[in-house]
């Protein structure tokens, strides 16, 4: 069995020298001349370059019985490999049964833990026993393979026979029956299975109570009909998401104290947390949408229409963010470092906005569009000498419902640089007209017509009195010219147009009340006929 460790140690030494001498001769730079080029550190093949990559390695191989393997893990001094095995199988008991603390907060560097008040090469694992705490430690040594590694210390392992000889119960044995404990299945106890089940079905329904609970109480304390209908929209929309958020929580909090094997715990914590990510993600995304659904309800009934579309904006911006983070702490869970995930992205982003200029153009333009208040969505508006309704405002164009009920699509980032001109930002519209009055209007009737617009124009209660005039202009080629100037004060088209046809058709009874008439459009046609031809032609031969 000694035989068969010492061969074992020298495969993995091997192993390690070929690992750090396989870096391709392309990849390797010439030392300047007179200095020696550092050697990279070697990485070590079993993992034990960091103190959580000891604990989790050793826990993995005792789990898989390989405890030969997981002696690699130990500062045995050079004992027997029957000691070695002994030595394993009680420390991963040890482990399994009584370390209670989060396998993430074990050092993932090689250094340590720098701050924990002991020395820069020892690391401490806590074990609960009973009502007492155990410490075992992790001593940092260094090994002509692998370089510094981590490894339990010897004094540690001088204590675990003792420690495994007077093993108090652990939680979960105190609290169940011990038929329950003895009997096991796919590797856990019965008494753990009901456990592990109490622990997800208790929280779902204390926070499925809880939250109904709550959504009773703020029902009844809103007495108003439409905010009751719009936080039961809301909480309808967010309850699920938050009750199995929180029973997941709560679940990974109670896991510690189940008696699971080290690893099994850590990968099955991941799975969970991975499934916490998600779920928050959803509810971070739906709580958005109803935030900002709420903040675009208050602008309208403000009357903000540029403030509603720079929070259609941020919400989109928002929930990008969402998605991005969620993306990094899924990957953070996958083993990929998000510090390399970032550097990629970075990468990746300037590649993308050298190549896609245009893109970031008219996102940049529709970020100062908003910002500068220019367009908002609902807007009249003439762009790319089109008219039309802004339908909306993207990150990359504007979209234009036009009067043909066509829809335009303007990069934004042309917009940026031409004119836009908004119809809705008016306070009061142009009423400008010309009446074309008949020749043979006396200047008595003239007199009464023009006195009669004007007092039109002087009554109306949506004119604005100090640009309203009404002038003759000019004596034109087909009849006498009489200008209509005002401003409708309203935003409103639609009703400006309703109000400009009232005062058409009542200066069309002015003029007809003063005695005048409108002009009548005339053309002159002037023929020849064949006889006036025959004689043109003759005077031209006689010349």
């Amino acid at each position: 069995m000694f035989d068969t460790d010492r061969r074992h140690h020298v495969a993995v030494v091997v192993c390690a020298c070929l690992l750090g001498v396989s870096t391709p001769a392309s990849a390797q730079v010439p030392a300047a001349p007179g200095s020696a080029a550092p050697a990279p550190a070697p990485r070590d093949p079993l993992g034990r370059d960091t103190p959580y990559g000891t604990i989790t390695g050793f826990s993995t191989a005792a789990g898989r019985s390989e405890f030969q393997v997981a002696g690699l893990y130990l500062q045995t001094d050079g004992s027997g490999a029957r000691q070695v095995e002994d030595l394993a199988r009680d420390l991963s008991d040890l482990l399994d049964r009584y370390f209670t603390g989060r396998l993430s907060a074990l050092s993932q560097l090689p250094a340590g833990d720098l701050a924990d008040g002991l020395e820069p090469d020892r690391e401490r694992v806590t074990l609960t026993i009973g009502d007492r705490s155990v410490d075992l430690f992790l001593r940092r040594v260094t090994d002509r393979a692998a370089g510094e590694i981590w490894l339990i210390s010897s004094d540690s392992l001088a204590r675990v026979p003792t420690l495994h000889r007077s093993e108090a119960a652990t939680w979960v044995e105190r609290i169940m029956p011990a038929p329950l404990v003895s009997r096991s299945y796919v590797g856990l106890s019965l008494a753990q299975w009901i456990l592990l089940a109490a622990s997800i079905l208790v929280p779902l329904l204390l926070f499925w109570a809880l939250t109904g609970l709550v959504g009773w109480v703020v029902r009844r304390r809103i007495a108003d009909v439409t905010r009751r209908a719009m936080f039961l929209s809301s909480w309808r929309g967010v309850r699920w998401l938050l009750i199995i958020g929180l029973t997941l929580i709560a679940h990974l909090a109670a896991l510690p104290f189940l008696g699971l094997r080290v690893t099994s715990r850590f990968d099955y914590s991941r799975l969970v947390l991975t499934v916490i990510v998600i779920v928050a993600s959803l509810l971070m995304w739906r709580l958005v949408t109803v935030g900002f659904q709420h903040a675009r309800l208050m602008a309208m009934r403000r009357g903000r229409s540029s403030t509603r579309s720079v929070i259609q904006l941020g919400e989109r911006v928002v929930k990008v963010l969402v998605v991005l983070i969620s993306l990094f702490s899924l990957l953070a869970l996958a083993g990929v470092d998000p510090t390399t995930a970032l550097a990629g992205v970075g990468i990746v982003g300037l590649a993308a906005a050298l190549g896609a200029q245009k893109t970031v153009e008219n996102l940049l333009g529709g970020v100062f569009l908003l910002t500068d208040h220019v367009l908002a969505v609902g807007d009249y508006c003439r762009l790319a000498d089109r008219e039309g309704w802004v339908e909306d405002i993207t990150l990359r164009s504007v979209r234009l419902r036009t009067l043909e009920q066509t829809l335009l699509s303007v990069p934004a980032g042309q917009l940026s640089q031409a004119s836009i001109e908004n119809f809705t930002s008016r306070g009061k519209i142009l009423f400008q007209s010309v009446l074309r009055l008949r020749y043979g209007t006396t200047c008595e009737q003239l007199h009464a017509a023009l006195a009669g617009m004007r007092q039109l124009l002087a009554e109306h209660p949506l004119i604005d009195k100090e640009t309203a005039r009404v002038r003759l202009t000019a004596f034109g080629a087909q009849a006498i010219e009489v200008e209509l100037f005002a401003y409708i004060t309203t935003p409103d088209f639609l009703k400006f147009l309703e109000i400009r046809e009232g005062l058409l058709l009542q200066a069309a009874d002015v003029v007809e009340s003063s005695g005048g008439a409108f002009a009548i459009p005339t053309q002159f046609i002037y023929m020849r006929s064949e006889a006036d031809e025959q004689r043109q032609w003759l005077a031209h031969q006689t010349q």
